[in-house]
């Protein structure tokens, strides 16, 4: 597995060997030795998720969970092809504010490792795309969360039209950065 570091301290995007033939291929996703042979120790995860959206330029996002509960997630897209954003959101971070945008997609195969404290979002770049990721604690709604994203003060390139994003409603009258207290600092993660 290629393992390759951002410029978000903790994020990584990993890239899976693909083994394939006139039948398709197999890849290994995920394979805790392997990762910590390559230095990488992520920890261990609890609950897998997948999501599917129907239309492009679907916007999910930027949703975090605080802590006790903060969760880690392993995204790669399982059916079409998407933006995953990440946004470091860890107070006293050289990085605070700053935000990654990576393309995932069945074709590319690649994964994006966000630790606690980033705020995740993504934007679906064709119909009928389906992400999956694991995650390191439960979903737990009591504290769940999430900021604008839209928010001019993070400016994030979605790779889509926002004026015509398919959006919930929630996600829509999220908080604007500016107005929001991050939960996360760099000793709590």
């Amino acid at each position: 597995m290629q393992i390759d570091p951002t410029q978000l301290d903790g994020v990584f995007l990993l890239t899976p060997r693909r083994f394939g033939d006139a039948r398709g291929f197999f890849a290994e996703t995920w394979n805790e030795a392997t990762l910590r042979e390559a230095g990488l120790h992520l920890p261990h995860f609890v609950q897998d998720n997948h999501s599917f959206s129907a239309a492009r330029g679907t916007v999910r996002g930027l949703h975090y969970q605080a802590p006790p509960v903060a969760q880690g997630k392993l995204v790669r897209c399982a059916r079409g092809r998407l933006i995953d954003v990440a946004v470091d959101v860890r107070r006293g971070s050289p990085t605070y504010g700053q935000w990654i945008a990576e393309e995932l997609s069945f074709e590319n195969g690649r994964q994006l490792w966000i630790p606690p404290g980033f705020l995740h979002g993504f934007a679906t770049l064709e119909p009928d795309t389906e992400i999956a990721y694991k995650c390191t604690a439960r979903y737990a709604p009591e504290v769940e969360g999430a900021v604008h994203f839209n928010d001019p003060d993070l400016a994030i390139d979605w790779g889509v039209d926002l004026t015509t994003a398919v959006v919930s409603p929630k996600d829509a009258a999220a908080a604007a950065f500016a107005d929001w207290t991050s939960p996360f600092t760099m000793e709590g993660v």
